[in-house]
């Protein structure tokens, strides 16, 4: 039997949609600029699996003056608290400096409490009488409701007040507050605010977009989801061929995996056809709750992390001409509103 080759490169696929950045993600970021006064510290919610990716920028140029605190959440969907995960972690940590970083997982109360222990150091330091506001952002679907959750939890005892879903989109609107940690003797406590994911008008990597999307950071319907899966099995080829082995043997033909899967787990049309785009959203969803691989897409070196730091100006571009184009799809929209009309 011949050695199974994993590809080592995805192609380039320039007919990829590279924004996601809808009125909802704007209007969002406006009211936190105008909330940004009242705010004693930003919590900026990343997804471990995609540490570059999922950043955006947009909250550095508009949050600018707050001390800020970064969470790679969903820390037990990439890492194993191996050694090469610790010193990508303390390499991470290094060049987001001055910034404070910490990784969690939201399921992991010792994690959680490590935020609620950095957030009370916090308003020590401040010495307020009227406690302290917070606020959590980040991307669609990094896990910034979930974490406020598990922070409610453990820092009060009490229940989910944040909804949360699969899907991003979910948190649509600023929140009330939320009191994550109680007051000591006449203080208010710390109190967090719920934040709309905020997207990046634009995206200039095709593959960061792919990542972001494999991830959950845009709805699924706007990447096919058999590319998805072809880009999920590409990084399974790379990291180990045997997470799918109870379905198929190691292949790089994503239809034929899926044909495979389809019939295996019941993706059936009628007439018993395999039906691919059903077997490619399960196999998606179980990578992204960690029943198929838990890894990383990201590969986090000294090289990629001051790649990122030196293309900031070259982002700033991409971010003016992402502007654009949603002002020309705009136009676009109203002119064809207009002819329909007539």
């Amino acid at each position: 039997m011949a050695t199974f080759v994993p590809r080592q490169v995805f192609p380039t696929l320039d007919s990829l949609p590279r924004s996601y950045f809808l009125g909802h993600h704007k209007a969002g970021l406006d009211k936190m600029k105008t909330m940004l006064s009242h705010i004693d510290l930003v919590i900026e919610c990343r997804d471990y699996r995609i540490p570059l990716s999922s950043r955006n920028p947009l909250f550095e140029e508009n949050l600018a003056g707050r001390e800020r605190l970064i969470v790679y959440t969903k820390q037990d969907l990439g890492g194993h608290g191996r050694q090469r995960d610790r010193t990508r972690e303390r390499l991470i940590q290094e060049f987001q400096q001055p910034s404070a970083v910490l990784f969690s997982d939201y399921k992991d109360k010792s994690s959680v409490r490590k935020v609620l222990e950095f957030a009370r150091a916090h308003i020590a330091s401040a010495n307020s009488l009227t406690g302290s506001r917070m606020m959590i952002v980040g991307m669609p679907n990094v896990g910034k409701s979930s974490l406020l959750n598990a922070l409610r939890r453990v820092g009060v005892h009490k229940g989910k007040v944040a909804h949360t879903g699969a899907q991003p989109g979910v948190t649509r609107k600023i929140g009330t507050t939320v009191k994550i940690i109680e007051g000591e003797e006449n203080g208010e406590g710390v109190y967090l605010m719920d934040t709309p994911g905020v997207f990046i008008p634009y995206v200039p990597d095709a593959e960061a977009m792919l990542k972001l999307a494999l991830c959950g950071s845009v709805k699924d319907t706007i990447i096919a989801p058999t590319t998805l899966a072809d880009y999920l099995l590409f990084h399974l080829n790379l990291y180990d061929p045997s997470m799918y082995g109870e379905y198929a043997p190691p292949t790089n033909d994503i239809v034929q995996l899926l044909d495979v899967l389809a019939r295996k787990i019941g993706r059936l049309q009628k007439g018993g056809s395999p039906d691919l785009e059903a077997s490619a959203l399960w196999m998606i969803q179980r990578w992204r709750n960690g029943q198929l691989g838990r890894f990383m897409l990201d590969d986090v070196t000294y090289e990629t992390l001051e790649a990122q730091r030196k293309g900031d100006e070259g982002i700033r571009l991409s971010l003016s001409q992402g502007r654009k184009m949603v002002k020309e799809l705009r136009k676009q929209k109203s002119r064809l509103k207009f002819l329909n009309t007539q």
